[in-house]
């Protein structure tokens, strides 16, 4: 985890919706801004004192010029839609910057893949990573962020209900390309990423997995986002300090 993480009051510049029940908030926090590296992620306090644990957010993008960070999140409990009731110019607690984010690997052909709430943090891998990018984005029906992709590489579409690109899963899509791959990142629920992780490993391609897990404290002190590895000398390691971001051939999905 980052040394340099604070606590601190951090104003709204930006809220709005993206899609049914996902929304981006830009942030301004310099302390945060300045530090945070792609693939880290902040955790927002609610105002609401019986909800005492903080809402982990991945970071989508980083202004070091605006110090600012934004952050895109889908409503899926009460602490998120406390937070999605936030306006512009208000301020709201953060704690961050937080985990272990993406190494990145350049001039080389590397395959980002995302799925659901999981793309948002691959934005700005996107715009950082240098070298040929295929960009693999997997949706339940509606799509956000998608277009914004489309910059910084050949984007690939995937829909549960095949309303908007290829119909089924990233996985699928991606076998269908033949493509040489010198590095592989992924960002996305459990399934994806163990479909990712076992593809990647019998292909020999590295690849840097962010894995999602519920979280308390967001500083490992709680241990309550263990992740399961095949490091013997420490089994299990906690997502959101030698996390998020993981190895393929280091953890056990």
């Amino acid at each position: 985890m980052s040394s340099s993480k604070v606590k601190a009051s951090a104003k709204i510049k930006k809220h709005q919706t993206l899609g049914t029940d996902v929304y981006e908030m830009w942030i301004e926090n310099k302390a945060i801004a300045d530090n945070a590296k792609v693939g880290q992620f902040v955790a927002l306090y609610c105002r609401d004192g019986s909800r005492l644990l903080p809402r982990p957010i991945s970071i989508c993008e980083i202004n070091k010029a605006t110090h600012s960070i934004r952050l895109v999140y889908r409503v899926f409990g009460a602490g998120t839609q406390e937070v999605s009731c936030y306006v512009e110019g208000e301020l709201i607690d953060v704690l961050g910057p937080l985990g272990n984010g993406f190494d990145l690997k350049d001039n080389q052909v590397s395959v980002i893949m995302g799925g659901g709430i999981g793309i948002p943090p691959l934005l700005e891998l996107c715009k950082q990573l240098k070298g040929e990018k295929h960009i693999f984005l997997g949706y339940r029906d509606t799509l956000f962020l998608a277009d914004e992709f489309e910059q910084y590489g050949k984007v690939y579409v995937a829909t549960e209900d095949g309303n908007v690109g290829h119909k089924g899963n990233v996985m699928t899509l991606l076998k269908e390309q033949n493509l040489k791959i010198d590095q592989l990142y992924a960002c996305g629920p459990k399934g994806m990423l163990k479909a990712i992780q076992d593809y990647a490993l019998n292909n020999t391609i590295p690849a840097q997995l962010s894995v999602e897990e519920k979280m308390a404290c967001g500083i490992g002190a709680c241990l309550g986002c263990i992740c399961e590895t095949k490091d013997e000398t420490m089994k299990n390691k906690r997502v959101c300090k030698e996390g998020p971001v993981f190895l393929a051939e280091e953890v056990a999905l």
